[in-house]
């Protein structure tokens, strides 16, 4: 098969595409030949060095809708079935970027049926960052919760998830996207031109903007702030509790997030889609920012 994968890192013209051997799935896990994967700021990450690895074939490639193809012992899946799943993972030799990948089985859901496979491969990694960080929070119905980069991927899906459970969301980012935001939930624009907004006034920050310690300023004095890269949050001050999340696998939770695509709960965006032979070109569009979706790799 066809993967694409780093052997040095780099910029977007370190992106390989290799052809390797046929994945097989052992106990526990179950091979998808993958319809779709979206790619990820993760990804950029992984490809230039930021989580190590030198020396060695480092697959790209964490979202993954698909039809599985194989089944190792003991995984409850049937061949044929239309399936979401996070292959987690930053320096494994394959990802999802690729014609088949291998997960393990507790790691999957079936697909939503209410869209395509390109708009369901944006769900695993950031609906599951996002509902996976709001849980750190543990807030309450009629918290104030405030998400920076709201309009972004994990933040939209935060800004929904968190709207749903009562809790009340204001939404960090531009003043041409407040109409976006307010759609998804948001009671409440904070414009990130000038921070304006409630500085110190919130229960908790949701930091999908990676800003860190400029974030923790929003939050109110015995408050609470969740960072989405791990071990990265800010020190904790003014008594403020401050943690990241480690996105994980679950498939259990990931059956929920697609129950809410089919119940028209949660929004799926899609920027753009490439060939996996133009994964290359994929990373440089995503280098040049500015997009409001995930650009989605379909082999």
């Amino acid at each position: 098969m066809r993967a694409a994968v780093v052997r040095a890192f780099g910029g977007p013209e370190a992106v390989e595409i290799v052809d390797v051997e046929l994945p097989e799935p052992g106990a526990r896990q179950v091979r998808i030949k993958v319809t779709a994967s979206a790619l990820n700021p993760v990804d950029a990450g992984v490809r230039a060095g930021i989580f190590g690895g030198a020396g060695r074939q480092i697959g790209l490639g964490w979202d993954v809708a698909g039809t599985v193809d194989a089944v190792g012992p003991a995984a409850a899946w049937s061949v044929g079935e239309e399936v979401v799943a996070l292959a987690h993972g930053v320096a494994a030799p394959l990802g999802a970027h690729a014609e088949y990948v291998v997960v393990d089985a507790d790691a999957v859901a079936l697909a939503p049926a209410s869209v395509d496979a390109v708009h369901a491969a944006t769900l695993p990694l950031n609906a599951l960052t996002a509902v996976q960080a709001l849980d750190l929070l543990d807030l309450a119905p009629g918290d104030s919760l405030l998400v920076t980069g709201g309009a972004g991927a994990v933040g939209g899906y935060a800004v929904e998830i968190a709207a749903r459970r009562g809790v009340k969301v204001a939404a960090l980012a531009r003043a041409q996207d407040e109409e976006f935001v307010r759609s998804l939930g948001a009671t409440r624009l904070v414009d990130g031109a000038d921070g304006s907004g409630g500085a110190g006034g919130f229960d908790a920050v949701l930091d999908a903007a990676v800003l860190g310690s400029e974030a923790l300023a929003f939050v109110r004095d015995g408050g609470a702030y969740a960072g989405v890269i791990p071990q990265a949050q800010p020190a904790a001050e003014r008594g403020v509790r401050t943690t990241a999340v480690e996105v994980a696998s679950d498939g259990v939770r990931l059956a929920e997030l697609v129950r809410a695509v089919d119940a028209g709960e949660l929004t799926l965006r899609v920027a753009g889609t490439y060939a996996l032979a133009d994964a290359a070109d994929a990373h440089a569009r995503l280098a040049e920012g500015g997009l409001r979706g995930r650009l989605v790799i379909v082999p």
